[in-house]
């Protein structure tokens, strides 16, 4: 299948960058705030954010990982810090690519179960066909793909990017 590169490594440097201003912005009144990435690429894109985050900001940052099921996603969701860790903080729910939004809802379901000062979502891609009413408060693109298309990122050093196929 022929595979289109929608971000360059450079392209999604700089996004990341954008998005880690982005979220300092709103959070800015905060001490500290909860990063959690959803596994796998999720968790990577976290980790990329929360660098930039704190190396623009005084941000205590706490990397979270979430382990979703994406195929059921309404099994039971782990994450790689405990509940009380991230009880009445802001949280940043991230993932590489927002396709119908399954996972980020249920992944947003999850931390409801705790108070929380505030939650928001963050997408490197988001491609604009949700079936679920999900927004996206940080993205680093948005695409009009159709159903049948498929968006992959790719993280490696210093040769990072997105395709479309």
């Amino acid at each position: 299948m022929n595979q289109n590169k929608i971000l360059t490594h450079q392209e999604i440097e700089h996004k990341i960058k954008r998005i880690a201003y982005q979220i300092y912005e709103t959070f800015v009144d905060d001490e500290s705030i909860v990063i959690a990435g959803i596994a796998s690429n999720g968790y990577i894109l976290a980790e990329k954010i929360a660098m930039a985050l704190q190396s623009i900001s005084t941000l205590e940052v706490l990397l979270c990982e979430v382990i979703i099921d994406k195929q059921n996603p309404n099994s039971e969701i782990r994450t790689s810090i405990s509940k009380e860790a991230y009880q009445n903080k802001g949280i940043v729910l991230v993932d590489d690519v927002l396709s119908s939004g399954s996972t980020l809802m249920y992944g947003v379901k999850h931390f409801l179960e705790v108070p929380l000062k505030k939650l928001k979502t963050a997408v490197l891609v988001d491609r604009n066909h949700k079936k679920y009413p999900i927004k996206v408060d940080f993205k680093g693109i948005s695409l009009s793909t159709s159903s049948h298309e498929h968006v992959e990122v790719i993280f490696e050093k210093n040769n990072s990017h997105a395709t479309l196929s």
